[in-house]
């Protein structure tokens, strides 16, 4: 662990989601699976198409549509349904099938297992500090096992605009009534994470896997997610 300003005291941790509590790239190829076989189960015209017809279909709605990219559920929801309307179905068709393959994609993207070392760690801090999840994505800290450990979960979308933008951290603090300056944020993202962090005031922990050079420093950086243990505090005996 590297520190490079002074700490604040802390209050609360929060924690991005993907990448950070787990390794997300497997997760999202299991889920871009189940939407494929979901479209090919009710749209056989879609045998044809891989993830990369459905990333450009969510390509051309961003440009027509740059909001909709806050909310990524959205987004590939109405991807889905413009690119099914373009291989030549009904707008009424494509909605519904396009509901079905989004909810197998859902389904499997939110079945994520937390390490127990990662559970372990949460659990520790859970005793000391407020926790709470801030993401872009559209994981559910629920269905992770996590939901007792966090005071709530902020979503990209639904509660805000996505990270770097400091929606979602200013809307943490004014509901658990703290100031910015007492949430020390960790996440892997250094353009999400660090600098949406910092931008709303709070503090940053960036989880760097990649041992990347930036030009604005977060509070701390971090080797593994376990290097939180520092902030554990035991009692003497």
């Amino acid at each position: 662990m590297q520190c490079y300003k002074a700490l604040q005291p802390i209050s609360v941790f929060s924690f991005d989601l993907d990448d950070t509590l787990y390794n997300n790239q497997p997760v999202i190829a299991v889920a871009e699976a189940a939407m494929l076989q979901s479209l090919l189960q009710h749209a056989p015209i879609t045998q044809r198409c891989d993830s990369e017809f459905w990333w450009q279909q969510r390509r051309i709605l961003a440009k027509a549509k740059p909001d909709i990219r806050h909310d990524i559920g959205r987004w590939r929801l109405l991807g889905i349904e413009a690119g099914l309307i373009e291989l030549g179905l009904t707008s009424c068709e494509a909605g519904e099938i396009a509901e079905l393959a989004y909810d197998a994609f859902w389904q499997a993207r939110t079945t994520i297992s937390i390490a127990p070392d990662v559970t372990q760690l949460l659990t520790e801090l859970a005793k000391q500090y407020q926790l709470i999840a801030i993401t872009n994505g559209n994981a559910c800290i629920k269905k992770m096992g996590l939901g007792d450990l966090f005071a709530f979960s902020l979503q990209a979308g639904p509660d805000g605009r996505m990270k770097p933008y400091p929606d979602l951290f200013l809307t943490a603090a004014a509901r658990l009534n703290v100031k910015p300056e007492t949430i020390l944020h960790i996440g892997d993202s250094h353009r999400a994470d660090v600098l949406g962090a910092l931008k709303a005031g709070c503090q940053a922990a960036w989880l760097d896997h990649y041992q990347q050079p930036v030009a604005v420093l977060p509070h701390i950086r971090l080797n593994h997610l376990q290097q939180l243990q520092y902030f554990v505090v035991t009692e003497a005996i």
